[in-house]
Formats: structure tokens, sequence, C-alpha cells
């Protein structure tokens, strides 16, 4: 009965041990997105956390710079929670092998584990254990070192289109700056350019925020941006581009929006955060009122822009495409608490935290 439960408590070891292993894998080395259960525990207390303490703040740019804390934080995090999850699993393989009691097995865990060498075991098995745990050791430490360039660099491209885009799009970045301006000092016909930048960026975010899905709450260096109302606002520029600006029909704005609203449905996709699949306009109604559509156009026009002739015809069409995009990059807008933008942050549902475990995927269709 005795050797029956140490070969059981051998095996419960070697599975967290195991499950540990995958976690970092899947953090640190997978090159395609892959969720996991601790990494989702570990952020969704963090946020919990968060959300917490951010109730005793009183403005916008206070809950910033606490937000600006909680994605580093948690990640930080993962290495310790993976250490502890490491060492507790080792302990059991220990005990099960009779190296001594528990607490001596604890010992002899965290020691190896952290390369320490004040406590030791005799026996051959056990010897390559402890080798096998401080070597995991070094390999977390290192796959941390590596990991962080990788992110920031990534986090730098994203932010490097962010920035470039208030001088085109205003601060809060707009559909009415960006389109205005690009008519009075480029020229609507140089739009193409943009849409062909940011379709590269949609492409870009879209592989490192489900790759590496911390950088998602990643804030802005400054409390006025957000990469999701950043975007937003290029998707909307284009959406009117294509409905309602009298200008040769360009293809790379409608690539831009297609590469948007793909992007923003496998982030959301990976966050299980439910969303339509497939809307059509006007089955799933938008959250841009027509008024609001209105007035912008009728702002357009008086800036001297080509505006179509058929209003109706060009509501259907902005609010066809917008339908794509509107849904998760409001639910975006709010996960990341981004600053109020119009037309995005502005009428974000309110975030609502999410289970701690993950759970089977129901998206709406």
């Amino acid at each position: 009965m005795d050797t029956a439960f140490r070969i059981i408590a051998f095996l419960f070891g070697a599975g967290i041990v195991i499950a540990t292993i995958f976690s970092a894998i899947s953090t640190f080395v997978l090159p395609r997105s892959a969720r996991s259960q601790l990494n989702r525990l570990v952020f969704g207390v963090m946020r919990h956390l968060f959300e917490f303490i951010m109730r005793f703040s009183k403005t916008y740019e206070q809950r910033d710079a606490i937000m600006a804390y909680y994605s580093p934080l948690a990640l930080m995090l993962l290495v310790p929670t993976w250490y502890i999850l490491i060492a507790l699993g080792y302990s059991f393989m220990y005990w099960a092998l009779q190296a001594g009691d528990y607490f001596f097995d604890l010992r002899l865990s965290g020691s190896s584990l952290l390369t320490l060498g004040f406590t030791a075991s005799e026996g051959y098995l056990i010897t390559i254990l402890a080798f096998s745990e401080a070597m995991l050791g070094l390999i977390m430490v290192g796959l941390l070192i590596a990991y962080l360039p990788t992110m920031y660099a990534a986090f730098s491209r994203r932010e490097q289109a962010v920035n470039m885009l208030e001088v085109r799009a205003g601060d809060p970045p707009n559909p009415y700056d960006m389109l205005t301006r690009f008519n009075r000092i480029h020229g609507l016909d140089k739009l193409a350019e943009l849409w062909k930048t940011w379709e590269i960026w949609f492409a870009d975010v879209e592989e490192s925020h489900t790759t590496l899905p911390a950088l998602v709450f990643f804030r802005s260096p400054r409390a006025d941006n957000s990469w999701v109302t950043s975007a937003g606002a290029v998707l909307d520029s284009a959406a009117i581009t294509l409905s309602s600006i009298d200008i040769p029909r360009e293809m790379s704005a409608a690539l831009c929006l297609r590469a948007g609203f793909i992007s923003f449905h496998r982030i959301t996709d990976y966050f299980d955060i439910p969303h339509p699949h497939e809307p059509k306009f006007p089955e799933t109604p938008i959250s841009v009122t027509r008024a609001e559509y209105d007035d912008l156009i009728r702002k357009l026009e008086d800036a001297g822009l080509p505006i179509k002739s058929d209003r109706e015809q060009a509501w259907k069409d902005f609010a066809g495409w917008r339908v794509n995009y509107d849904r998760t990059l409001l639910v975006m807008c709010s996960m990341v608490m981004a600053p109020q933008v119009p037309w995005s942050s502005d009428r974000a549902p309110k975030f609502k935290l999410p289970p701690l475990f993950l759970k089977k995927n129901k998206h709406t269709h």
C-alpha cells in the first residue's frame, strides 16, 4: 500500500512538472497562439486585484497609471509561479523515492531548482532528478531573458505606427482629421499608401498579440493613446472612404479593413470573448447611429471632400463595413481600458472580469 501511494505521489509530481513545462513552452517558445490555463489564472487573479485597486482612483489618468503595471507585473509573476510549481512537483517525486521526510524533500527541491546546493541526497535516481531540476531552473531564466526583447520589439513596432498616426489623424485619432488632412496636404489619392502600411500593421499585431498575449495589455507611453482606438480610427476612415467619398475605388482600403477585422476577431477569439461571426447589416446593428454618420459626412463635405450623392446607399455601405469589426472593437476597448475616443471607447460596454479558467468557446452567430 505504501509503495502504491509513493508511485501515485511520483506520478502526481511528474504531472505538475510536465504541465508547468508546457505552460512555459506555450508562453516562451511555441511560435503560434496556444492558450495556457495557468497563464490565464495568473493574469486573471492579477486583473481582479488591479480592478479592486482602481476603485480608489478618481481620474482616468490615475487608473491608466495603475494599469500600466498590470501586464508587466503579471508577466513577471509567471516565472516565480512556475518555480513554485516545479519545486512542489519535484518534492513529491523526491518523497516517492524516499529521499527523506517531506520537509527535507522540499528543501532539496528548492536547493536544486535555484542551484543553491545547500541540500543534497544520496541515490543515483535522486541525483539525476536534482540535476534535471537545476537545468529547468536555468532554462526558465534563460527563456525569460530571451523573451523580453522579442516582446518589446513587437511593442515598439506597434507603438511607432500609433504615434505616427497622430500626425495624420489628430489626438485622439478620428476619421475627420485623417481624411481632411490628407485632402489638404497629400491628396486623397495618397491614402493608398496609408492603407497598405496599416494592412501590414494589422497582420503583425494579429501574429504578435496572439503568440505574445501579454502585449494586448501593454499600454502606450502616453495615457491618451491606445493601439485599439488608433486601429478603430483607421478602420472607420477606410470604411468612410470606401462607402462615402466620391473617388476611384481603392482596393487597398478594402484589404486594410479585412486585415483589421480578421486581426480583431482572432485576438478576441484567443481571449474567449463572444462576438458575431460573419455579421450582416442590418440584421446585426452597429453602435454608430445614422445621425452620427450624417453629422460626420456633413463636416467632411463642408471641408471640401467629394461626397457620394446617394447618402442612403453610402450609409448602408459604411454600416456593412463597420459591422465586421464593431463588436470586437468595443469589447477590446473595454478589455484594455482604452481612453475615451468617439465611435469606439466612448460606447464600449462595461468591462466584465472574465472567469479564471478557460471555458469552451461559445461565439454568437
